[in-house]
């Protein structure tokens, strides 16, 4: 039997964080073993196991006996091991223009932190208003469209979790953002009380809390940004 994967990161959420809910929402119990210092990324990068990190960058993640980097392939594979990716073609690449859309959304929000503090109101004014015009739109069009309870083929999909995670995250910029969209809000409501999404969000999971000060330091740091 297999172990568990394993992700190396940073103890925040950054890339990982959708391979964190994606595991999660799978039902996939993973490890987790934080990068705290600029010596443990150079452990990773020139440690006991040649090319462990294929590019020199995190996320990686061990699984099924691959050293897996990239972001997008390390999603790709899950995706597909637990059969949240479709029946066919078709649905896939459905799947897949959906979730390049909230990873658009969630890239703007996950980079805000670290932006100079004379433009970050700014930007997070340019976040809303993307998210209201542009981005969530579209989910809600196509929930009304086809009347089902998920993105595609009415069944939970990794567009669908990708799309709660983008969600949350722009709640914690504006509460209120879903007041328009009311699928959107019903969505959220159902999706949520997925028993293993449910449990993800519960205190004490692996889930992880917005980036501080502190911790976008201590970013900063182990990157050299």
């Amino acid at each position: 039997m297999a172990g568990k994967p394993k992700l190396h990161y940073t103890k925040g959420r950054g890339k990982m964080e959708s391979i964190r809910w994606l595991l999660a929402a799978a039902g996939v119990e993973f490890e987790e073993e934080f990068i705290e210092t600029k010596e443990d990324l150079e452990k990773l990068r020139n440690g006991e196991s040649a090319n462990f990190l294929m590019f020199q960058q995190v996320p990686m993640v061990e699984i099924d006996g691959m050293k897996m980097v990239q972001t997008r392939a390390i999603l790709s594979y899950i995706a597909a091991k637990y059969n949240l990716y479709g029946k066919d073609l078709k649905e896939r690449a459905w799947i897949d223009m959906y979730v390049e859309g909230t990873t658009d959304l969630m890239g703007m929000i996950m980079y805000l932190p670290l932006q100079p503090a004379d433009t970050k109101e700014k930007n997070l004014a340019l976040i809303i208003e993307r998210a209201t015009n542009r981005y969530f739109p579209v989910y809600e069009k196509a929930l009304k469209d086809h009347g089902h309870d998920y993105l595609v083929g009415n069944k939970l999909s990794w567009a669908d979790i990708h799309l709660l995670e983008a969600i949350l995250m722009v709640e914690e910029c504006k509460p209120d953002i879903l007041s328009v969209f009311p699928l959107l809000q019903a969505f959220k409501g159902r999706t949520s009380n997925i028993p293993t999404i449910k449990k993800f969000l519960q205190p004490g999971s692996q889930r992880k809390p917005p980036a501080d000060e502190k911790y976008i330091a201590g970013v900063r740091k182990i990157f050299n940004i």
